[in-house]
């Protein structure tokens, strides 16, 4: 794995002194992600994807779950391995499952600044979402959920070295952490988490607890509905767009989750008041 960190040093001002220290930084770079489809017709060769700002290491994670949330890809056994460069990751893929070119050359609908309307937005979602209408009847102790953002802190090692990184973490309905991902880019992270539960079979999501670092936008909870999950608590504030978006996918969304206090925007019946 790269090394997530740089080592830097810097003069750090304070109230009565001014003192000389190193410090460490997120690394930030950019990875160039492609596809391989040789079996295709005509073949596809290192078709350029995305070209996206990240933190290095677990690049594979990564790949696999933009393939999957964009739609592109959707099952595991349509993946028969990766290449690797500088900065470069080709994910090699069969003929098992139909390709659809046209998603390749989507216009990222998803990106909050990209100008199309709401309603669009998530109708363009429901075309590419193979997890719509799945079972989640669970419900969650409300206080188990106050004590999330506690267990998140302890597994941000890079944040803690640099307060430089978002994070996605799953969790089991008791509160267990099952995965943490980090990374620059809050989409990159719930990508890297999406990506793990792909090439472990997990998928879908919708028996476990999806925790976000910072706020949650529409972007991250058109990825989450990708991935079948239905519960999400988010740190910093919804956008208005994303609690639309909840409310037309059935998913439980918490914000400014802390140690004290939550606000539920939708789905409360998942969450056990009493």
């Amino acid at each position: 794995m790269n090394n997530p960190t740089q080592a830097i040093h810097i003069t750090r001002v304070e109230v009565d002194t001014v003192v000389e220290k190193d410090d460490a930084l997120a690394v930030e770079e950019p990875v160039e992600i492609s596809i391989s489809a040789f079996t295709a017709n005509p073949p596809l060769l290192n078709k350029n994807i995305s070209i996206t700002m990240r933190t290095p290491g677990t690049d594979l994670d990564l790949a696999l779950g933009f393939l999957f949330t964009e739609g592109i890809i959707a099952d595991a056994k349509q993946v028969d391995g990766h290449e690797t460069g500088e900065n470069t990751i080709n994910i090699l893929l069969n003929d098992s499952m139909p390709l659809d070119l046209s998603k390749i050359e989507r216009h990222f609908y998803t990106s909050s600044s990209c100008g199309v309307c709401g309603k669009a937005s998530i109708d363009s979602i429901k075309t590419v979402c193979r997890l719509q209408d799945i079972e989640s009847t669970f419900s969650v102790p409300k206080d188990l959920i106050k004590a999330l953002p506690n267990e998140l802190r302890k597994q941000q090692e890079v944040f803690e070295s640099t307060g430089g990184l978002h994070a996605a973490a799953l969790f089991d309905l008791n509160g267990k952490l099952m995965q943490l991902r980090e990374d620059v880019g809050r989409h990159n992270a719930l990508d890297k988490l999406i990506g793990w539960s792909f090439q472990n079979d997990n998928l879908p999501l919708n028996q476990h607890l999806l925790l976000l670092s910072g706020r949650a936008s529409f972007e991250l909870i058109q990825k989450a509905a990708m991935a079948g999950i239905k519960f999400i608590m988010a740190v910093g504030a919804p956008s208005s767009l994303a609690v639309e978006l909840a409310k037309d996918f059935d998913i439980t969304l918490v914000g400014f989750l802390n140690e004290n206090r939550y606000n539920v925007y939708h789905g409360v019946e998942r969450i056990e008041l009493g």
